[in-house]
């Protein structure tokens, strides 16, 4: 009767959200709505093109997204050609675009409760550009296009013209015309520029008009100026817009927008740095975060079509992490939306929502942060390699910057080059003044100067100079020598040399190569064996604090050498012996994510490989099975009163040990969501 009772409601859930998200669409002032399902259309015709809307089928198409529970949608009110879909007084309407084109879809959507997002594209216009020349970007090598020319940023707009209050009358245009829950604002990133307007606008602010970073930093600010003026006259006509400024960083976006957006495709641009985001983006705040893959590859890519399993195994971990879905797509000119595309998604959708009871207002839960300096995790290498290697071990943790609150963290990973500024030195004597632990690499701790260790006492090492062996390795001791073989093992990384002091605890002894990788004129030393240990610690520990002596994440990185994994590994099971979660035999490669709602935790146990093809792509075709999985979760001191899979609700059985609740389950195709109730 549970189970019949549970089906119905998810059923009908998708019919119960567009109910309430009818209300934002029909421009609520009083709600600012909270996108749950959402879809991201592109529509950049080129101005040639003589089928603009021609056969576009606007009613099917929004019957088809409330089928799919779709509740907010973006379209193109303005492409980046600079060109409209709708009937403006103001800017530039496609010519052969014989009718309102957005102007129906909105009508169609706030008929159908779908909330409707407009996009316009900020940093590109190239129809105008190409009529108002001194609104364009001069280069500071004096250039108005860029090579290649093949390329939709040829030519950019300069914010600091006219165009910045053209933009915003088109904005307004839109907001006062249709029901629009927001605008989605692209392209907010100027590149440096020296037209006569910023060469004033710089001068004015005693900043250099020949130093490159000054300008730089002049562009930066002109973005976020244009988005904070652009944010005023929106919220002036709805204070409840939801708003998104594409090219600003996440720390302006969460000043200047209402929700912060992934946009991100693995397959062309690898899944390392996919769950950084992940855990880094649920720390800034309490904002609503989107997460847009696409249908294909590219967003050129017209004839693309990613698979099933890559789109959903992509959601599915963003779900886990509290990234609701938005899936990307581009327009045909002619018809609009391609069915088979939707019709992918609509089934992923259909079936995500069918878990969505587990997957609303969830909160991850964390150990662990990996800690940073600065705002752009994209690219960075020691992040990549230190989240992969949690990820690998199953541990809980978050991604934060100093913008973030650190005190929920039982322990800190400090990888390999942060150094201690006045802020970041008191962060990290909060957490050590709580008797909490910390695993900090390389010359992460050194004060700026990258002369001595801030908390030199309690890192338990006296900083010597760098580490110039090439190759170093490394020779654990007894301590912490499981799964690690009784060799020299390479490190490949630099380091520094450190003086342990009295009390500290020596567990790995770093080895000298006979000699360096290096040319001496005569001969390539190439191959460069381990010779002897050294008086340098590779690892120490000091009562609650780890320090490896070379940067291990980017060794990592560089080689994914496993026995870099596992002495951390071993570390972490030292410093944090009673993790969140625990478990026996788990691939490598599966990730696990807890989460929390009043009464009850979920784990979700994901189990896709990405492989590299070709020359480009990182694909995921299928799922990959997994049998008879043990998992013991944390009790945290509450009673369970039931632990059961979803969404089927079919019980498991499970049994109290030493604070963990364990279980087996019995088959896990992909995903599993199990819930533990109590």
């Amino acid at each position: 009767m549970k189970l019949n009772i549970l089906l119905i409601i998810c059923l009908i859930f998708p019919v119960i959200s567009f109910s309430q998200n009818g209300e934002d669409a029909k421009g609520s002032a009083n709600k600012k709505h909270s996108p749950k399902y959402a879809l991201f259309y592109d529509n950049h015709v080129m101005p040639p093109n003589p089928d603009v809307g021609k056969d576009f089928d606007v009613e099917d198409f929004t019957d088809r997204l409330v089928k799919a529970g779709v509740d907010y949608l973006t379209v193109h009110a303005r492409s980046n050609q600079g060109m409209t879909f709708y009937d403006t007084k103001i800017g530039i309407k496609y010519p052969p675009l014989k009718y309102d084109l957005f102007g129906k879809i909105a009508d169609a959507c706030k008929r159908k409760g779908i909330a409707l997002t407009a996009y316009m594209n900020g940093g590109l216009s190239h129809e105008e550009g190409l009529r108002h020349r001194d609104w364009l970007i001069i280069e500071p090598d004096g250039r108005v296009y860029r090579e290649p020319r093949v390329t939709a940023w040829v030519r950019q707009m300069c914010f600091n013209t006219p165009y910045r209050e053209h933009t915003i009358s088109l904005i307004e245009e839109v907001a006062k015309n249709y029901p629009v829950a927001g605008f989605f604002i692209d392209g907010v990133n100027a590149r440096p520029c020296v037209c006569p307007a910023c060469v004033r606008g710089m001068k004015e602010k005693n900043m250099d008009v020949n130093n490159i970073d000054d300008i730089r930093e002049f562009a930066r600010l002109s973005s976020l100026s244009f988005a904070q003026d652009i944010a005023k006259a929106a919220r002036a006509i709805n204070p409840n817009f939801l708003l998104y400024f594409n090219g600003i960083s996440y720390k302006d976006q969460v000043e200047f927008g209402a929700y912060l957006e992934l946009e991100y495709i693995p397959t062309s641009g690898g899944y390392d740095a996919f769950p950084v985001f992940e855990a880094y983006m649920r720390t800034l705040g309490d904002m609503p975060v989107l997460l847009m893959n696409t249908r294909f590859n590219n967003w050129r890519h017209f004839g693309g079509l990613r698979t099933e399993a890559a789109i959903k195994a992509e959601l599915l971990s963003g779900l886990a992490n509290g990234m609701r879905p938005n899936v990307g797509g581009h327009f045909h000119p002619r018809y609009g939306p391609f069915d088979p595309a939707l019709d992918r998604i609509g089934k992923i959708y259909n079936e995500l929502q069918t878990m969505e009871p587990w997957f609303s207002e969830a909160k991850n839960l964390a150990d662990i942060a990996v800690v940073f300096k600065g705002e752009n995790v994209r690219g960075d290498r020691k992040l990549n390699a230190a989240v992969r290697m949690l990820g690998e071990l199953k541990q809980q943790f978050d991604v934060a910057s100093i913008t973030s609150d650190w005190s929920k963290y039982k322990v800190l990973v400090i990888p390999d080059d942060v150094p201690f500024d006045e802020e970041f030195t008191k962060r990290v004597k909060a957490h050590i003044d709580a008797g909490k632990a910390i695993i900090a690499s390389g010359s992460s701790g050194l004060d700026p100067e990258g002369s001595e260790f801030v908390f030199e006492k309690e890192w338990g090492v006296k900083y010597l100079n760098e580490n110039d062996f090439n190759p170093a390795f490394f020779a654990v001791r007894n301590n912490f020598n499981k799964d690690l073989p009784d060799m020299p093992i390479q490190l490949f990384s630099t380091g520094i040399n450190v003086k342990p002091l009295a009390g500290t605890r020596v567990e790995a002894d770093l080895v000298k190569p006979y000699y360096n990788n290096i040319w001496d004129g005569e001969y390539a030393y190439e191959y460069c064996p381990p010779d002897k240990v050294t008086e340098f610690p590779a690892l120490t520990i000091n009562g609650n604090i780890a320090h490896f002596s070379h940067r291990i994440f980017a060794g990592y990185y560089a080689q994914a050498h496993v026995e870099l994994r596992n002495i951390f590994r071993n570390v972490l099971q030292e410093l944090l012996p009673q993790p969140l979660f625990k478990y026996e035999n788990l691939p490598s490669f599966a990730r696990v994510y807890v989460t929390e709602q009043p009464g009850r935790r979920m784990v979700h146990v994901l189990s896709y490989v990405p492989e590299k093809r070709g020359a480009v792509a990182e694909m995921i075709e299928e799922p990959i099975i997994l049998n008879n999985i043990k998992l013991s979760l944390q009790t945290d001191g509450k009673t369970p009163k039931k632990v059961y899979i979803a969404p089927e609700m079919k019980p498991l059985r499970y049994k109290i040990n030493n604070g963990y609740i364990d279980v087996t389950i019995p088959e896990s195709k992909g995903h599993s969501l199990i819930v533990f109730e109590h």
